[in-house]
């Protein structure tokens, strides 16, 4: 079957016509359609994960020697950046919720073959994010200190670090809500390598302006953690000038017309809020489960709090990997459903959690036996390094659980099972996550420990509520 190459994002399911009634039996046997195969999936599956994979990595990579170099100022330093991170993400959750909506419903008129409602759907969600990041930013800007005072600031040069750092964030908020959006609508239709190539150029030019900018080199202006934060909304805005260059170019499956505007659609805002609502209420409870978990181990002191947000953010890199195949799984689950093929959807899931799978037992040995060498790049305290290297082995346990369980929520999500995730959220990040760490903390006097044990406790959970919602097959039916 020929396609246009600019269409062209999977091969197995052009091969497939549209289902009617698949039957359940053969989704069980993982049974595939006449002339799929086995390596046409995995194929499609790794092509669509490779480049988000990369993207992601990169860009976690770039907050990474963000933090090593901020290190370099001392704790303090450290502390400061960490305590502006949940309230970032608190204030991107509801774009973000919009954002899973976006791609489901891409994903899903791109296998019935419907361009038109697939761009229909990428200017609705574009202006829902500019609304909805234009009054996160006004807020966060002018409630800065206060946040970071709630995320438990001790010490007058911590919060003023933060405070700034905070506010210079919020100045380039909507530039960069606007790209993660059309990076979401590119991934529903499969199309994951533009956004890894704006995004590593907008990594390249955070990482050199966070060389030239905090420490002050080659006569520029020595900034300390406000030379990071601009660096880091100075590569945003290039990767969103980058980003609308490309969703411009009228050759491309998803391209904006401006003269075909931005008239809100309220089919298409019905189908987005369908999906990004309980998405949003999912990352309202993750944000505020994590808040109380971070001021819990912010009041073990500076030196642990600095620890944890090395830890995490090594963590956070490690997420890319089950990150990027649930771009995978969400892109194809939708698409698959689009064409009214569940059969397909399970198929390619199933193959990309054994992906993921193989690569998460790797970075899982690697953390536990080398954790210790990698925290001593952010700061060469022997105290942050050695309680580093303990934590190390925790983030290196939890790589098999929280694998599986990125790449089946990715799946159902592209099928719009929101609510099912919202549920599982709830029960595990507000819930047991904080609450569990604060009794190990207070109670039994664990200190940094108790709250990464909390922390194993709420993935393992979530992994099993996650893979029982999936294999109950409800995901299937589900209409939008």
């Amino acid at each position: 079957m020929e396609t246009k190459k600019s269409n062209n994002y999977n091969f197995a399911l052009d091969l497939v016509e549209d289902g009617k009634d698949i039957q359940i039996e053969e989704i069980k046997k993982h049974q595939l359609p006449p002339n799929v195969t086995s390596k046409m999936l995995y194929n499609d599956i790794v092509k669509i994960a490779w480049p988000s994979v990369v993207e992601l990595t990169l860009t976690q990579l770039a907050s990474m020697v963000d933090l090593m170099m901020v290190g370099g100022l001392g704790a303090w330093a450290l502390t400061s950046v960490g305590l502006t991170i949940q309230p970032k993400f608190l204030l991107m959750t509801a774009f973000m919720a919009m954002n899973v909506g976006a791609t489901a419903m891409v994903a899903r008129y791109k296998g019935a073959g419907d361009s038109k409602n697939a761009n229909l759907i990428l200017r609705q969600a574009l202006m829902i994010t500019f609304l909805l990041s234009l009054i996160s930013s006004l807020l966060g800007y002018i409630y800065a200190e206060k946040l970071i005072l709630f995320m438990g600031a001790a010490e007058e040069k911590t919060l003023e670090g933060g405070t700034i750092y905070l506010k210079i964030q919020m100045l380039g908020f909507t530039f960069m809500a606007l790209s993660t959006t059309i990076t979401a609508t590119l991934r529903g239709v499969g199309n994951s390598k533009t956004a890894m190539t704006y995004n590593l150029i907008a990594n390249v030019v955070n990482v050199v302006l966070n060389y030239l900018l905090i420490e002050g080199h080659y006569g520029f202006p020595r900034l300390g953690v406000v030379g990071a934060s601009l660096a880091t909304i100075i590569g945003q805005f290039v990767a969103f000038v980058f980003a609308l260059i490309y969703i411009m170019k009228g050759d491309q499956y998803l391209h904006l017309r401006i003269k075909d505007g931005f008239k809100p659609d309220s089919r298409s805002l019905k189908q987005i809020t369908t999906i990004g609502a309980p998405a949003m209420f999912e990352q309202l409870l993750m944000r505020v489960g994590v808040i109380i978990y971070v001021r819990a181990i912010a009041g073990l002191g500076t030196v642990a709090y600095a620890v944890h947000q090395v830890c995490m953010n090594i963590q956070a890199m490690s997420f890319m990997n089950g990150q990027g195949f649930a771009v995978s799984a969400t892109a194809l689950t939708g698409q698959s459903l689009g064409k009214n093929r569940p059969d397909m959807a399970h198929a390619y899931v199933h193959r990309t959690r054994r992906l993921g799978m193989s690569v998460s037992i790797v970075l899982g040995i690697i953390f536990i036996f080398w954790g210790g060498n990698i925290v001593s790049l952010y700061n060469d305290d022997p105290d942050i390094i050695l309680q580093g290297a303990r934590i190390m082995m925790f983030v290196g346990f939890t790589q098999p659980l929280q694998s599986s369980q990125f790449i089946l929520s990715g799946s159902l999500r592209g099928a719009g099972d929101t609510k099912a995730t919202a549920i599982i959220t709830f029960i595990t990040v507000l819930l047991i996550r904080p609450f569990l760490a604060m009794y190990l903390i207070n109670v039994w006097n664990m200190g940094l420990e108790g709250a990464w044990l909390a922390f194993i406790a709420d993935q393992t959970i979530r992994s099993v509520l996650v893979l029982i919602r999936y294999n109950s097959g409800k995901w299937k039916s589900i209409k939008v």
